[in-house]
């Protein structure tokens, strides 16, 4: 068995306030082991966004341990943090002014290798990752060119640029068409298998995550209530008590059971002849 990348237990966390603390997390037990792909999911404010930046050492536990390859997240630098994590977040501003290549290879400044900043490892890391991110055709384009999807691919290859053993993703698909989401998950699926780098990713989509991830985990006011491969882990009593919405179960073409909202319309007068197979 491959050893944990991340090991929280009992984990609480929150912020100050101009009232006090607001806490979040309120007991958040999580281990993800190397190569694994992590869907997490919860409603709004269920401590998502939280959770990632206490992943990522940005964010202090106020309670319970965090543990990064081994070692307690506090006892590392932020260097060595960022030799090993990489994160994006929901929203992040490419520097303008810069071509593709050149916001990529700045994602190589936790390493510090070269003499003078910059040697030929470096260079072979940002071509690996524009490479594995998809994005070799964008390196000599300036970044306002870019779209939605280009630009995403663009940030993947950033965070892949630093080497990390654990990527962190805030709702990447977020702004996406489905085309362009579906390609994004693909190429971190891809990209996880050739370097089995451990993928944590936020999503709002429930059918991406049931069909993407091999394992999803559900927050509900700041704890893990659900944990394990969608199939037991996504039913629809979890999903009613994390989002307060009632779900239907339903079997696509390809055998993944998916789950779809029961709109109030649909509950009271269903359509004739209606079937379950989406």
């Amino acid at each position: 068995m491959s050893a944990a990348v991340l090991r929280l237990g009992g984990v609480h966390a929150g912020y100050r306030t101009s009232d006090g603390e607001r806490p979040v997390l309120s007991g958040v037990d999580l281990e993800v082991r190397a190569g694994e792909t992590v869907a997490l999911l919860g409603a709004n404010g269920s401590g998502k966004t939280t959770l990632l930046g206490v992943m990522a050492g940005t964010i202090p536990a106020t309670r319970g341990t965090v543990e990064l390859l081994g070692v307690p997240i506090g006892e590392r630098s932020r260097a060595e943090i960022a030799r090993s994590v990489a994160v994006l977040p929901q929203s992040l501003e490419l520097p303008v002014g810069f071509r593709v290549a050149e916001v990529v290879a700045m994602g190589r400044t936790p390493h510090g290798t070269g003499r003078f900043g910059w040697n030929d490892e470096d260079g072979g890391a940002v071509a690996d990752a524009l490479r594995d991110a998809d994005a070799e055709d964008l390196a000599d384009r300036p970044v306002t060119e870019l779209s939605g999807g280009e630009r995403q691919r663009v940030l993947v290859a950033l965070a892949l640029a630093q080497e990390p053993s654990l990527l962190l993703l805030d709702e990447p698909t977020s702004h996406l068409d489905v085309a362009h989401a579906a390609a994004l998950l693909v190429a971190l699926t891809r990209l996880q298998r050739a370097r089995g780098v451990t993928v944590i990713a936020v999503l709002h989509d429930l059918v991406l995550a049931a069909t993407w991830a091999p394992r999803v985990a559900v927050l509900d006011a700041g704890r893990i209530m659900a944990d394990g491969p969608p199939a037991s882990a996504l039913g629809p009593d979890v999903v009613r008590q994390a989002y307060g919405v009632t779900m239907d179960a339903a079997v696509t073409e390809s055998g993944h059971r998916v789950l779809v909202p029961r709109l109030p319309s649909a509950a009271a007068d269903p359509p004739h002849g209606s079937s379950r197979r989406a």
